[in-house]
């Protein structure tokens, strides 16, 4: 959340105040890409919600300079969110849900073939999916209703509260799922 959301706003809002508002999007957009890079340097690999975001992010900063419209990078966070949860959908009915790739690389969980577990992961990624259409509507709802400013200050907070609960609901579902499969959890060093 703070790669992809906090630090480029963050840097948005500086650079706006400072020069002009087409400076501050390409800034924002930049720090993201720099971000990429620097994970792919440090770790040999980035994020893949890092990668979607960046693209969105590049395209919706483009178009907004391109056409002179501040909206058209407004559109970017819902048009990101519902594009977050046509991935998770698409992805939660296949044999490779895509918490389960997400539990793999930012929690380095190793996949388990249990059949409980792989539907704990098939129904957290449904989870995702329509947390992510409640943040597209709630999203597109705040763009049309509040100025620029506020709505990408409400967008984050309301992206980071909607996540975080999202991760604690996923984390006693979880465990409570490994508990009812009589299953445990084993940490290992590197």
């Amino acid at each position: 959340m703070v790669e992809s959301l906090g630090l480029p706003f963050g840097t948005y809002v500086v650079i706006t105040d400072l020069v002009t508002p087409d400076a501050g999007l390409l800034a924002g957009t930049a720090v993201v890409w720099v971000l990429i890079a620097l994970r792919k340097l440090i770790t040999g690999a980035s994020s893949v919600l890092l990668m979607i975001s960046a693209l969105i992010l590049t395209v919706q900063t483009a178009i907004a300079i391109s056409t002179g419209y501040l909206w058209m990078f407004e559109l970017q966070f819902p048009l990101a969110n519902l594009a977050m949860c046509v991935v998770f959908a698409r992805t939660a009915p296949t044999q490779k849900p895509l918490v389960t790739q997400l539990a793999a690389e930012v929690v380095a969980l190793k996949e388990n073939d249990h059949p409980g577990l792989h539907r704990f992961f098939q129904g957290a990624t449904w989870f995702w999916a329509g947390l992510f259409l409640l943040l597209t509507l709630a999203l597109a709802f705040m763009m049309v209703t509040e100025p620029f400013k506020l709505f990408m200050l409400l967008s984050t907070m309301v992206t980071i509260g909607l996540t975080a609960a999202g991760a604690a609901v996923c984390a006693v579902w979880f465990f409570a799922a490994l508990r009812r499969l009589g299953l445990r959890l084993h940490f290992t060093a590197a």
